[in-house]
């Protein structure tokens, strides 16, 4: 490949709901530019951007591809996003590295919720947008209801069609070029003339195309006005206008077939002309200090290095490869660079651009280009390589919290040696991806945004050679108390040799908020001291593994106010014990419960289904908090007990037909149900119950 100047680059996420078929497009614009000879199938496993084993073996796109495509004198960096909404964190750098997002929606199903996802994404950084309405050749393909549901579904935007179909479902043959008026059948490589029965249509959406490209410049709206009508020059210029400003909400809209190659080449003339070189780029760094500031464009490869890594693939046998895209700067092969996220030095012994799974070596990157570095020794996702002296870092996306967690143990005591330091690379490799070993419920716990995102976790760890056994996790119940309680424990041991004795009085209150507290009333020296620690120490012993359920005890004061000692058989273990056993006594008669986390939950669903997911928290002891509207979407916030909400992804999955989604954070604990708490406490017991 060679080297690309910055004028000659386009960076495009093609984002979009699962199965709107953006494999298959971008497979279709590298057949038609040379790339690879024969068009792969997603269902034969041969595609050039879903290279992945994962992703052959599940037929879905699980990371970022990044796909360079040469046309016509320009690079274009597509990074071709999977459309999983477990997958956030992929589409979210996807669409922070790109210059314009290419929003690609199923001509049959039509704006889905992975679509309203992207879009949001692409709302947060400002970034412009196209629509290609793609699958126009399938059965029940519809072109004006898929435009109309784009209309309905994001009405602060003006969608404007480039282009527009000839013919739908199996009779899908061509688009016409509302500029030049041609058409251009199959790919779109040579002109036609239009068949008349299309004229009319062509005339009327023409229409709409010069009004918009007026609007994107204060002089061409002046000429329309006057003369009714702008050259075609005009026209294409006011439309590269308006679709490279994000803020003028202007979205060009394109008809495309990726399976059957219909259309594409108009799409890939669009991505030169409609997507801004990325000189144009404005970004948002951390400076020196930690202050926000901008590197204003134009870019240039004079300015200060700032190159953000997107993405890291971890291999066995490869090693790590760090993805990254070059803000301001450029880089060269067997450079060192300063990571100023790890404050390391990192030499780039291996650079090169990726197509897929393909390596082409690359000696220098220029501004706005994308590579890939093998085998950088700290460098994670979310770094930037910068200048020592300006130590600049570009702002990382906010990721949201997961949703979906597993409890793991090795499979043998080879994988216990390396399942953390495995667990490790993959999370700081994925912004979304979490481990932690949760000292509550004694568990390792593997957490993301959805089940499909945590089944890939666990295979590329097995790939990476550990092997990992899941399971459902525990629920981080606490105990506590709910009424002041005080009794005595006296521990004697005299069988043989030294005696034990140790006798304590304890007082047991509920502290709510505050804890675990320890204060001693002692008078008159009946208790020495030196044993007052280790009463203490006893009673610290029980708060880990809990009295009544098994769970850790919270927000208990306990206050020692009488006892008695031996001058010769009393001595620290003795107390220890006096301790712990009266802390047992004591809490059993508090009025002991159990405790459960609260969650937090924004659901989001299409407004038909509100009831039927009202229903369903209302079985999960949810309490709705509120409810809003957001075009033609509900948005439902409740309150809801965590042990309810372990699975509930796949429950709104099924309920919304895929089109709801939900964030979830930890809001306090409550006090649990005696008809609920009884049978996990009965569990507990039975499972520490003494052998007749």
């Amino acid at each position: 490949m060679k080297e690309y100047l910055s004028d000659q680059l386009r960076n495009v996420a093609f984002v979009g709901h699962q199965g709107a078929g953006k494999t298959t497009l971008v497979e279709a614009l590298l057949y038609n530019t040379g790339a690879i000879n024969r068009m792969g199938r997603v269902e034969e496993k041969n595609t050039v951007s879903d290279w992945d084993e994962d992703e052959k073996e599940r037929g879905v796109s699980l990371s970022t591809s990044l796909i360079p495509i040469e046309f016509e004198d320009t690079k274009i960096n597509i990074l071709d996003a999977p459309g999983m909404t477990d997958f956030q964190g992929e589409i979210k750098n996807a669409i922070r590295v790109a210059d314009s997002v290419i929003v690609v929606v199923d001509a049959v199903s039509g704006v889905e919720v992975g679509t309203e996802l992207a879009w949001e994404y692409a709302e947060v950084y400002q970034q412009p947008i196209i629509v290609t309405i793609n699958k126009l050749d399938r059965e029940n393909a519809d072109y004006q209801r898929t435009l109309d549901s784009l209309k309905q579904s994001f009405p602060d935007y003006k969608f404007i069609p480039v282009m527009i179909p000839i013919g739908e479902e199996v009779d899908f043959r061509g688009v016409v070029n509302l500029l030049t008026m041609k058409a251009y059948f199959d790919s779109g490589k040579d002109r036609s003339e239009m068949p008349d029965d299309i004229k009319d249509a062509a005339e009327a959406a023409r229409t709409v195309l010069v009004e918009a490209a007026a609007e994107a410049d204060d002089a061409y709206i002046e000429k329309y006005f006057n003369e009714g009508n702008l050259t075609n020059e005009e026209i294409r210029d006011g439309m590269r206008k308006a679709a490279r400003d994000a803020y003028l909400k202007t979205v060009p809209v394109f008809v495309t077939s990726g399976a059957k190659n219909v259309g594409t080449i108009p799409l890939l003339e669009a991505l030169v002309v409609y997507v801004s070189p990325p000189t144009q780029r404005r970004v948002q760094v951390l400076n020196a200090a930690g202050e926000k500031e901008f590197l204003t464009a134009p870019q240039s490869d004079d300015g200060p290095l700032a190159a953000y890594v997107f993405k890291t693939t971890n291999d066995r046998f490869v090693g790590t490869l760090n993805y990254f895209r070059i803000f301001s700067g450029s880089v060269r092969s067997d450079g060192k660079y300063f990571n100023s996220v790890r404050n390391v030095e990192e030499r780039f012994n291996s650079m090169m651009v990726m197509r897929g799974k393909d390596q082409i070596p690359m000696t220098v990157l220029h501004v706005g280009d994308m590579g890939v570095v093998a085998k950088l020794n700290d460098t994670k996702t979310g770094d930037t390589f910068s200048g020592r002296t300006e130590n600049l870092r570009v702002t990382k996306p906010d990721f949201p919290d997961p949703l979906f967690a597993v409890a793991v143990s090795p499979k043998t005591q080879a994988d216990s040696a390396k399942m953390g330091t495995i667990l490790t690379n993959l999370a700081q490799s994925d912004p979304t991806l979490r481990w932690r070993q949760d000292a509550d419920v004694k568990q390792t716990i593997v957490e993301g945004m959805g089940e499909a995102h945590v089944n890939l976790a666990i295979s590329r760890a097995a790939k990476l050679g550990v092997g990992m056994d899941i399971g459902i996790p525990k629920v981080p119940y606490k105990e506590t108390i709910t009424r002041q309680g005080s009794d005595f424990y006296r521990h004697k041991k005299q069988s043989g040799g030294a005696g034990q004795f140790g006798e304590v009085h304890l007082r047991l209150e509920p502290n709510p908020g505050g804890g675990f507290t320890y204060e001693t009333q002692i008078v008159g020296g009946v208790i020495s001291a030196s044993f007052i620690p280790s009463i203490e120490k006893g009673i610290h012993s029980v708060l880990g593994e809990g009295v009544i359920a098994g769970f850790p005890i919270v927000d208990v004061k306990a206050v020692v106010f009488d006892g008695k000692e031996h001058p010769v058989d009393s001595k620290d273990i003795a107390f220890q014990i006096a301790g712990r056993e009266a802390f047992k006594k004591v809490f059993e008669d508090s009025g002991p419960v159990l405790m459960e986390p609260i969650m937090e939950v924004q659901i989001t669903v299409p407004e038909a289904v509100m009831g039927d997911v009202m229903g369903d928290l209302n079985t999960r002891r949810g309490r709705v908090q509120g409810m809003d509207t957001e075009g033609h979407k509900g948005v439902i916030t409740a309150q809801v007990p965590y042990s309810e909400m372990m699975r509930y992804g796949n429950v709104l999955r099924s309920i919304t037909a895929a089109r709801g989604v939900y964030t979830m954070k930890f809001s306090h604990y409550e006090q649990v149900p005696a008809q609920i708490a009884q049978p996990i406490i009965n569990a507990h017991k039975a499972s520490h119950a003494t052998p007749a």
